[in-house]
């Protein structure tokens, strides 16, 4: 079974803390309370807003905006290799 299959959606803050955004999710609900995340082009400041696979995040976060495609749900908090299968970095490299 793979990584969140079978539920359509996680908590916007518990994916972040698991793609390793921040080092507690406290922190992750943080920077979405300060509203420094968007969800397909809308911002929101709920921690627990509904993310789905396909998803598409803004985040604007020490001076760099980072683009991120949703490609799976996390069923856990692994090692840096796990989380980067959880997101596709859209961002531009400049």
């Amino acid at each position: 079974m793979e990584a969140g299959e079978g539920r359509e959606f996680q908590r916007l803050d518990l994916w972040l803390w698991c793609a390793r955004l921040a080092k507690t999710r406290a922190e992750c609900a943080r920077q979405v309370s300060g509203g420094s995340v968007r969800i397909n082009r809308l911002p929101t400041d709920k921690p627990h807003a509904k993310l789905r696979v396909g998803d598409v995040l803004t985040l604007a976060l020490g001076g760099r905006v980072r683009v991120w495609r949703v490609l799976a749900l996390a069923d856990r908090r692994g090692p840096a290799s796990e989380a980067r299968g959880l997101y596709e970095d859209l961002s531009d490299p400049a």
